[in-house]
């Protein structure tokens, strides 16, 4: 008996594309739909009255779950929510904002209603209890992040290459002649609850410094204002000054560079600052060497897996399960500057 997959191969196509023409919710163009048609009848295809049942049922509705603790707010989080509900109207699914902390129940409960199709989880940690809980439910979701790189059972994911990033930007100071490279890694709370950017960060840093033979030195960061100013006065003040500081946590960027300026440091003349995963156009880090990070692409390729995974189920076949990640690479223009003095 032919198969969903058997008549996208014949026409040429994704699977999702055939499923989308025989539910008639996506515009696709006459010509495409020509050749799954003719595929169709070629092949002999009947879809499942229970696919088509699951698809008269959609919400049209994805949930995006965004942990996020009370009163804080994160530009990047705003950036993303936005172009993935750009993202997702182009596939006609409107999007659900979930910012619960933890976000398992809450998951479930919109998993159960019928609330949304599917889920986009964000801040991905490892052993992300969200992932196994969903999994359970067999809802499809898709993660912008990923933790656990050897999982090939879990959900498809997309994510920037975090360690390869922190451990470019910091190759990249010491081929400028930066000896001494202090590496602002996420936060500490973000570590301590094994979210994967700050894992594959860390995991950059100590790569770059057995690859590179330089004396790189690690201090997390704190949400903490205040405490993060202690933290980044006694790593600059302190034994031999660092030269080049590459930044993970971009948080309070505008906070560290504050206080690089009240020490009295030149940025770049006495101290070069590289931030990795800076949202493009951001106006602090704009002049600066940096790695941004790919929001737009990110955005389309998570909403195009969900969407995918819906489809899958659907049709029943088996979900895809592969992960991407994206290359980082340096911002044009902007190359990091060799230091003024001895490093």
């Amino acid at each position: 008996m032919a198969t969903i997959k058997d008549v996208a191969e014949r026409a040429g196509v994704a699977p999702s594309t055939v499923s989308y023409v025989l539910s008639g919710s996506r515009k696709i163009s006459d010509e495409t739909r020509r050749a799954v048609q003719e595929a169709i009848a070629e092949l002999g295809y009947h879809p499942r009255a229970s696919a088509r049942t699951l698809r008269s049922a959609r919400s049209e509705v994805l949930v995006l779950a965004v942990p996020r603790e009370p009163g804080k707010y994160r530009a990047m989080d705003g950036r993303f929510a936005i172009d993935i509900a750009d993202a997702a109207r182009g596939h006609g699914y409107d999007v659900l904002l979930m910012t619960d902390s933890e976000g398992v129940a809450p998951l479930r409960r919109i998993a159960a209603s019928g609330l949304a199709d599917g889920a986009i989880l964000m801040a991905v940690r490892e052993r992300d209890p969200r992932v196994a809980a969903l999994r359970d439910l067999g809802f499809p979701t898709a993660l912008l992040g990923h933790a656990d790189s050897d999982d090939d059972t879990g959900p498809p994911w997309v994510d920037l290459d975090w360690d390869a990033a922190v451990a470019l930007a910091l190759g990249e100071a010491v081929a400028a002649g930066h000896h001494r490279v202090l590496f602002w890694s996420s936060a500490d709370h973000e570590i301590d609850a094994r979210r994967g950017y700050a894992l594959h960060g860390l995991a950059g840093a100590r790569r770059a410094a057995r690859a590179t033979g330089a004396d790189i030195r690690v201090t997390p960061s704190s949400g903490d204002p205040d405490e993060l100013r202690k933290r980044l006065r006694r790593a600059l003040t302190t034994g031999s000054a660092p030269t080049a500081l590459v930044v993970q946590h971009l948080i309070l960027l505008p906070t560290l560079l504050d206080e690089i300026a009240a020490l009295g440091l030149r940025v770049p003349e006495d101290l070069a600052v590289v931030p990795v995963g800076s949202l493009p156009d951001e106006a602090e880090s704009r002049s600066l060497p940096r790695i941004d990070l790919p929001v737009a692409r990110m955005s389309a390729a998570v909403a195009q897996l969900v969407v995918q995974a819906i489809a899958a189920r659907e049709t029943r076949d088996a979900p895809r399960s592969a992960g991407e990640l994206l290359t980082p690479q340096m911002a044009e223009g902007h190359p990091v500057t060799p230091p003024t003095r001895s490093s």
